[in-house]
């Protein structure tokens, strides 16, 4: 059985952890590759919400194994609240894993990351402040913690004694802040090495344990590739790589090994933090859209900048990601708009470009070119067909995958599981040849068009 990534196509919250709860019922593991607790997953069941932070979506279903990647830097205080919430909701999280080799937020790299962004005054990058890049940083230099490290108090006593010295300088001479006291850290990490103790594991081979039994893995991203650290509008980026290539390196797994890369979009764009964003609204229509799609931050709660869907990106998107389908979120938030408009190229410097330029600063002077789409006024919340779509909705579903060049398998009408389009078709799965026992003869063939559309349902 395959391995499929999950990856967002635009700036982060395109609704990733609905796409992921939506396919969630048809894997055996779920697993998050990169990030922190600056990103956040919402799900809808019912009545029910629930905002992740850390933990896989698919921790709402039983039968999912939940793992928490080498890729992921982790706040043990953030995991283990939300873990509490989640027992606390009925929700079983004995299932839930998280690798011994992921990099741990310390409470002095939430205090550097907030002051760096403080000393930055107008330029500030859009951090959430929460000690992401900071721990990045510290797992490039060799310096940083991990969950591992939780388990031994000797040991991470000693490495403590060579880091704190130096971040406290940092944090005292150039900030003017406290040190931070180097037992009191070291009784509060045994503590969550205590209670974590049960999730950690070595989840490379547990994930490569799935795939040889024939399950389904299913791996998460966080963020979006337009924040990707290096394909994204650097230097306002995040500090990992949300890209599908990041599910390798951060989930275990090898290029091979995956099948079926599913982007994720919205019907229009938002984005978080600083940064040129050319499709922005800033008028009524743009807060409207906000109002209906409650566009504000899972975890900061800060408000969404909400803008026109932006084509441009959207195919680098598709080009760096081997996208194969692609989940459309969110379409219900533009009913009731007279005129949608559509970039589909930018002005910069007098010269038309279609191609994403990832510099800021040429970014930063793009003035959207834009295609017009008549709206529609219907909701269209109960409906499950896209022929029982509005004509002009049609249209534009049909114009967004003319411009990613890979199918809309999937088409968001509402934020519960249950209010989604699920197309007539889904792409044939790439599957290399199985190699047989020795003397077996040639290794079995790909599966054919028969097979692979069925083993995508």
């Amino acid at each position: 059985m395959p391995a499929t990534v999950i990856v967002g196509l635009q700036w982060g919250d395109e609704g990733k952890g609905k796409t992921t709860d939506f396919l969630a019922e048809q894997v055996a593991m779920v697993v998050r590759y990169q990030g922190g607790d600056n990103a956040g997953h919402t799900v809808v069941l019912g009545d029910e919400v629930f905002k992740l932070r850390l933990v896989p979506s698919g921790v709402l279903y039983p039968h999912i194994t939940s793992l928490i990647g080498n890729g992921v830097v982790v706040n043990p205080a953030t995991l283990i609240g939300e873990l509490d919430m989640l027992a606390e909701r009925g929700i079983d999280t004995a299932r839930v894993r998280v690798s011994r080799s992921a990099h741990v937020i310390m409470p002095y790299h939430i205090a550097l990351d907030r002051a760096m962004e403080n000393r930055l005054a107008g330029e500030k990058v859009g951090t959430t402040g929460r000690g992401i890049g900071p721990t990045y940083a510290d797992r490039a230099l060799r310096i940083g913690l991990r969950m591992e490290d939780l388990l031994d108090a000797d040991g991470f006593r000693h490495k403590l004694e060579r880091i704190l010295p130096d971040k406290n300088d940092i944090l005292v001479r150039r900030h003017g802040l406290e040190p931070f006291d180097a037992e009191r850290l070291l009784d509060e990490a045994m503590a969550w090495g205590e209670r974590l103790r049960p999730h950690l594991a070595d989840t490379t081979w547990l994930v490569q344990d799935a795939l040889r039994r024939g399950d389904h893995v299913l791996l998460e991203g966080a963020q979006g590739t337009l924040l990707d650290l290096d394909h994204g509008s650097y230097p306002f980026v995040t500090s990992s790589n949300p890209i599908a290539g990041g599910a390798c390196t951060g989930g275990g797994i090898g290029p091979l090994q995956v099948d079926e890369v599913i982007g994720v979009m919205k019907a229009y764009s938002t984005r978080v933090g600083s940064g040129p964003y050319p499709t922005e609204l800033t008028d009524e229509v743009g807060r409207g859209i906000a109002e209906r799609g409650r566009e504000y931050g899972t975890v900061t709660g800060r408000p969404r900048r909400v803008g026109w869907f932006d084509a441009v990106p959207l195919r680098y998107a598709v080009a760096v990601n081997s996208v194969s389908s692609i989940m459309l979120n969110k379409l219900d938030i533009l009913s009731g708009i007279d005129e949608i408009r559509l970039c589909v190229a930018y002005e910069i410097d007098g010269r038309r470009v279609e191609a994403w330029p990832s510099s800021a600063d040429l970014l930063a002077r793009a003035v959207p070119i834009y295609e017009r789409f008549p709206g529609w006024r219907e909701e269209i919340h109960g409906i499950r067909s896209i022929g029982d779509l509005p004509e002009q909705a049609r249209r534009y579903v049909a114009a967004l995958e003319e411009h990613a060049g890979v199918p809309i398998i999937l088409v968001s009408v509402g934020p519960e599981r249950t209010q989604t389009i699920e197309r007539a078709f889904r792409p044939m799965r790439w599957r290399p040849a199985l190699a047989g026992p020795p003397g077996a003869g040639p290794a079995a063939s790909a599966a054919g068009p028969a097979e692979a559309g069925a083993a995508g349902e």
